[in-house]
């Protein structure tokens, strides 16, 4: 297992795409996308990283696709 490390300055941002969808999901993981600001595949947010937004998606990194900005 590979663990992504993404920069972690107070400026770093975050493009968080969903990829797959929440259909059989664990309750708990629809949250989480719900809470990311996604919701339907291909929809996108962008967030400022820290601990809480990486907490987030370690969480559903099955179901999103993250790129620095």
């Amino acid at each position: 297992m590979v663990k992504e490390t993404y920069m972690t300055n107070a400026d770093s941002k975050v493009k968080i795409t969903q990829v797959r969808s929440i259909i059989k999901c664990k309750q708990y993981q629809k949250d989480t996308i719900h809470a990311l600001g996604l919701g339907r595949p291909n929809y996108a947010a962008v967030h400022t990283l820290n601990p809480q937004i990486q907490g987030m998606i370690n969480v559903v990194k099955h179901l999103v696709k993250v790129e620095s900005i």
